[in-house]
């Protein structure tokens, strides 16, 4: 398993989160990164940091598995806080030029990064106990209300697995490609902007190549196995809520009803 990016990845594990029926997952999942737009001051925060470190425990996943994820995302959260930082109108505390620095600023920012940082692990916590098919499930379960509306659930819900199984597959497959490139004699740091947007050629060209390849094989292997969609298909371990389940729930709607109280109070 590569630990450069978690999303899409899945560690085998017997915790009592790998056990959870995948739509209380995906449930809870989204219950939680709405709370994380929802609470705006320390309490709610801390009561969020809470809430993920359970999680990090229950699941008995490495914590520097998880935190290694985001590395990823180290240069987006650089953006995100510079944006923030020097944009954001407020009680000025430092200027130089045209840049300045408000009070309301270090807040927006220190607030968009916890955000930022809080979506990409919650969202690597599901991925992480719940494997491509029982997702796939779960998503065609909980949106089955749709196909009433002539929308296509099955099928949706089977292009993001696919799409999130592909994530780390495709990455994987960049860093061998820009490894075997740069031993090659391959420069993909040295120059100026143009220089560095011609050397991603040699990179890019492999990748799409690997990636439609790849699509072809999938597609074969599915028309080879008489894929013709979800209509009339059944599934060798149907879904089942158990006790666990009950239970996760009634901790779900208590940390959604905290997290509303925060909001009310404003914290």
């Amino acid at each position: 398993m590569s630990d450069s990016i978690l999303l899409g990845q899945y560690y085998p594990g017997d915790s009592a989160l790998h056990r959870l029926d995948p739509r209380t997952k995906f449930i809870g999942t989204m219950v939680y990164l709405i709370c994380i737009f929802m609470v705006g001051g320390v309490p709610g925060y801390l009561l969020i940091t809470a809430a993920l470190a359970a999680l990090i425990a229950i699941s008995k996943v490495p914590v520097k598995l998880v935190l290694g994820g985001l590395k990823p995302i180290i240069f987006i959260l650089i953006i995100t806080a510079a944006f923030n930082l020097f944009l954001v109108p407020g009680e000025r505390l430092w200027q130089w030029w045209i840049f300045s620095i408000s009070r309301e600023g270090i807040l927006q920012a220190v607030r968009m990064s916890l955000r930022l940082v809080y979506l990409v692990l919650g969202s690597s916590m599901m991925t992480l106990t719940t494997t491509p098919l029982q997702l796939t499930a779960a998503m065609e379960r909980i949106f089955r209300p749709l196909a009433a509306l002539k929308v296509p659930v099955h099928e949706v819900a089977m292009m993001m697995s696919i799409a999130l199984r592909f994530i780390p597959i495709l990455l994987e497959e960049t860093d061998k490609t820009k490894k075997a490139q740069m031993a090659r004699g391959a420069d993909f740091e040295g120059g100026g902007l143009i220089r560095k947007i011609k050397s991603l050629i040699p990179l890019l060209v492999p990748l799409f190549v690997s990636a439609f390849q790849r699509a072809g094989d999938l597609a074969l292997a599915m028309e080879a196995r008489c894929y013709h969609g979800g209509r009339g298909r059944t599934q060798r371990k149907p879904l089942k809520y158990g006790k666990n389940d009950a239970a996760a729930f009634v901790i779900i709607a208590a940390f959604a009803a905290a997290c509303v109280l925060c909001l009310v109070k404003g914290w």
